[in-house]
C-alpha cells in the first residue's frame, strides 16, 4: 500500500496541479486575466443569485386566456371539417362560457356529424410509454343538433403541463440568446415557471423578454373600408381590427386569418437601414415559408402588408415587388437595443400560452457581498479550527493531514470552476461541511495506525495496515454521503441542488485527498526517515 509507481505519482502531481491552476482565476482580477496567455484557463466559478445579486422571477401560464385562445382554435377547427365535402349546414358556431358549440340544423344528419367531430376530442398521450390516451376535449351531442365541446379535467392538465415544459425551453433560448449567465429555470408546482438570473442588471429588460409571447403573424391589409369605418359599424367578415404599437396607437384592418406565422422563419439578425441608418431586423423564411412569401407578394403587389407581434401591428409596408428570396425586413422606431430584444424573440420563437408574473424581485449585489464575506470567514475559520485540531492531535501526520485538507479545497473550487457549476450560499455552506468531512477519513487512518502500532506491529507495517484496512470504512462512509447528494439533487431545487453538487464534488475530492494524496506524502516520508517508531 506504501510503494507507487512513478507513473501513479505523476499523475497524482498532475490531477493537483490542473486543479490548482483551473482554481487560480478565481484569485486574480479581470485586468490580469485578459493578459494572461489564451491557451491558460480563464474561467470563474459562477456565483448564484443569493451571492452576486441578479433577478429573480415567478411566472404562471395564464390558464383562461389559454383556454379562450385554444377553444378559438377549436372554432376554426369545428368550421373546416363541417364545410368538408359533403358540407354539413350548421348555425350558431362559436365560444361559449369555457367551450365551443355549434348546432347542426339537419337533425338527420347529426350522427354524421357526430363521426366527423369526434376526431377533434384529441386524444392526448400521458407518457413516452403510450399507455391510456386521454381526451383533450369531451363533446357532448344533443337531440336538438347543439354540439358542445368542453375541456376535460385530465386533459387540461396534460396540456398546461406541456406547456410549461415548452415554455421552459423557449425561456432557456431567449436567456441563452440574451446572454445571461447560468441562468436557472425551473419548474414549480403544476404551472409555474422560476427563473433566476445570476447579475443581471436590468431585470425590467429580462422580465419583458421573458415574459412576452412573441406570437409573431403576417397578415393582409383590408382595404375595402378604413379601420375608422369598421370601429363604426361593423367590420367584414374575416377581418379584425388592431392597433399598432406606436403611441397613439394606429388602428389598422386586417385580414385575420394569417398567411405566415412565425414557425416559418429560421433567423433573425439586426441590421441597419441603408438609407435612413436605423436598426432594422432582418428575417428569413424555411422553404415552404419562402414559398407563400413569394406567392403572396406577387399576387398582391401595391398592397400594404401587416407584420404582427402579440395582436400589436408592428410594421405595415407595401409591397412594392414581388419578394422571391424568402427573406424581409421589419422596419419600426427601434433602438438598437430593443431591435436585438426583437430578433431574439424571433430566433427563440412563441411561447405557447401566456405567462404572468406572480412574484417579482430584484437582489442587489451589496446583499451578494455580505453573503460572500460571511462564508469566506466561516471556512476560515472551520479551516483554522481543523488544521489545529490536527496538529494537535496527531503530529506530524496531523500536518500530512492538512497538506491533504489544502489540496482537497484546491480540486473542490477547481471541479466548480471546470463545471461552471452555480455556487450559491448553501454551496459555501457544502464546502465548509466538506472541511469538516475531508479529515474524517483521517483520523479513522491515523487511529488504525495507532492500533496497529500497540499491536505490536513495525512502523511501516502498522501504516500500511492502517490504510488498507480503513478503506472500507472510508468508502462506505461516503458512499451513503454521495447517495444522500445525489437524492438532495433530484428532488431538491436551487439552493438545495447548489448545496448538493459541492458536497458530492467534495465527496470525491476527499476521499482522493485524503486516501491516495496522504498516504502519497506518508510513503514519501517513511522512504526519506525509515523511522523505526510513529510519531502518532
Amino acid at each position: 500500500m506504501l510503494y507507487f509507481a512513478r507513473w501513479k505519482i505523476t499523475l497524482i502531481v498532475l490531477v493537483i496541479l490542473v486543479g490548482a491552476i483551473t482554481t487560480l482565476p478565481n484569485f486574480l482580477s479581470p485586468a490580469t486575466l485578459r493578459a494572461m496567455p489564451d491557451w491558460l484557463p480563464k474561467s470563474r466559478i459562477v456565483l448564484g443569485l443569493d451571492l452576486q445579486g441578479g433577478a429573480y422571477l415567478l411566472y404562471e401560464v395564464d390558464r383562461a386566456d389559454y383556454i379562450q385562445k385554444r377553444l378559438k382554435t377549436l372554432e376554426g377547427d369545428i368550421r373546416q371539417t363541417l364545410r368538408d365535402e359533403p358540407r354539413i349546414g350548421y348555425t350558431g358556431l362559436g365560444v361559449q362560457g369555457n367551450g365551443t358549440q355549434v348546432r347542426i340544423r339537419d337533425l338527420t344528419r347529426l350522427d354524421e356529424a357526430r363521426t366527423r367531430l369526434s376526431a377533434l376530442t384529441n386524444p392526448l398521450v400521458t407518457n413516452v410509454f403510450g399507455g391510456q390516451a386521454v381526451d383533450e376535449f369531451e363533446m357532448t351531442v344533443a337531440d336538438d343538433g347543439l354540439v358542445r365541446f368542453s375541456y376535460t379535467e385530465q386533459g387540461l392538465s396534460q396540456r398546461i403541463s406541456s406547456i410549461v415544459q415548452q415554455s421552459i425551453e423557449v425561456i432557456r433560448l431567449r436567456l441563452d440568446e440574451f446572454g445571461t449567465t447560468e441562468p436557472s429555470i425551473q419548474r414549480q408546482g403544476e404551472d409555474r415557471i422560476l427563473v433566476e438570473a445570476p447579475g443581471e442588471g436590468d431585470p425590467q429588460r429580462l422580465k419583458e423578454l421573458v415574459g412576452q409571447t412573441a406570437q409573431l403573424t403576417f397578415h393582409m391589409v383590408d382595404q375595402s373600408m378604413s379601420a375608422e369605418q369598421a370601429m363604426q359599424s361593423r367590420p367584414p367578415v374575416g377581418t379584425v381590427v388592431m392597433y399598432s404599437a406606436e403611441d397613439p396607437p394606429f388602428p389598422y384592418l386586417l385580414e385575420e386569418a394569417p398567411l405566415l406565422s412565425g414557425e416559418d422563419l429560421i433567423d433573425a439578425q439586426v441590421a441597419f437601414d441603408q438609407q435612413s441608418n436605423e436598426p432594422v431586423v432582418n428575417f428569413r423564411f424555411n422553404t415552404s415559408g419562402a414559398r407563400t412569401f413569394s406567392v403572396v407578394t406577387q399576387r398582391n403587389v401595391g398592397r400594404p402588408f401587416a407584420i404582427v407581434l402579440d395582436q400589436e401591428v408592428i410594421s405595415a409596408p407595401v409591397i412594392r415587388e414581388p419578394i422571391t428570396g424568402g427573406s424581409g425586413q421589419i422596419s419600426g422606431s427601434f433602438t438598437v437595443e430593443s431591435a436585438n430584444d426583437l430578433a431574439v424573440l424571433l430566433r427563440a420563437g412563441a411561447l405557447p400560452a401566456k405567462l404572468t408574473v406572480v412574484e417579482e424581485r430584484s437582489i442587489g449585489p451589496g446583499l451578494g457581498q455580505d453573503s460572500v464575506d460571511a462564508g469566506r470567514i466561516a471556512s476560515i475559520i472551520g479551516a483554522a479550527l481543523v488544521i489545529g485540531f490536527m496538529v494537535l492531535a496527531y503530529g506530524r501526520f496531523g500536518v500530512i493531514a492538512d497538506l491533504a485538507l489544502a489540496t482537497n479545497i484546491i480540486l473542490i473550487f477547481g471541479a466548480l470552476t471546470f463545471l461552471q457549476a452555480t455556487l450559491t450560499l448553501p454551496g459555501i455552506a457544502g464546502i465548509v461541511l466538506t472541511i469538516g468531512m475531508a479529515v474524517d477519513a483521517n483520523v479513522l487512518i491515523f487511529e488504525r495506525i495507532r492500533e496497529e502500532a500497540r499491536a505490536g506491529r513495525s512502523a511501516i507495517s502498522a501504516i500500511d495496515a492502517g490504510y488498507s484496512r480503513a478503506l472500507g470504512t472510508i468508502l462506505d462512509a461516503n458512499i451513503t454521503t454521495l447517495i444522500a447528494a445525489l437524492i438532495l439533487f433530484q428532488l431538491g431545487s436551487g439552493p438545495i441542488r447548489g448545496f448538493a453538487v459541492t458536497l458530492a464534488i467534495g465527496i470525491f475530492t476527499t476521499v482522493f485527498s485524503a486516501f491516495t494524496v496522504s498516504r502519497l506524502l506518508v510513503a514519501l516520508w517513511v522512504r526519506w526517515k525509515r523511522p523505526s517508531h510513529l510519531p502518532i
